[in-house]
């Protein structure tokens, strides 16, 4: 305890830096948990695909959605996002689970299909790289 007392007083700087870190990681998960809602970790999104058969959007560019995506996902580019909603636009009742490549255009895609009145979005957390990060399948199909 003594060494630790003495660091902290020789670098008050690295601590005042690392709350700084601490409270901005914080603060952005608070945020997206207020704008963008629940968003899911992989395992809450298996569970979701296994037991509802959501409707599952991929807003990555269709490039990269032809370089692999989720199976039976659909490509709804968040540029071109509101062309690509007409096939869903009666099924408001189903879950969405809506994914990019990090997770954070998601969150953007899900907010417009709240306004849009789906009742029940769900933003991928991480994005397609995390779902590749937990070795789950994706297609190119």
């Amino acid at each position: 305890m003594q060494q630790f007392l003495e660091f902290f007083g020789n670098h008050p700087g690295l601590f005042i830096a690392l709350g700084v870190v601490v409270a901005l990681l914080i603060a952005n998960e608070v945020h997206g948990n207020l704008t963008g809602g629940k968003r899911l970790t992989v395992s809450e999104a298996v569970r979701l695909i296994n037991d509802r058969d959501p409707i599952i959007l991929d807003v990555r560019t269709p490039a990269d959605f032809k370089k692999g995506h989720l199976l039976r996902a659909r490509n709804a580019p968040l540029t071109k996002f509101d062309e690509h909603l007409g096939p869903i636009a009666k099924d408001k009742d189903k879950p969405v689970l809506v994914y990019c490549a990090l997770g954070s255009n998601a969150v953007t895609a899900a907010e417009r299909l709240r306004k849009l009145g789906f009742a029940e979005v769900y933003p991928l957390r991480g994005g397609l790289n995390a779902w590749l990060g937990a070795n789950l399948p994706v297609t190119t199909k």
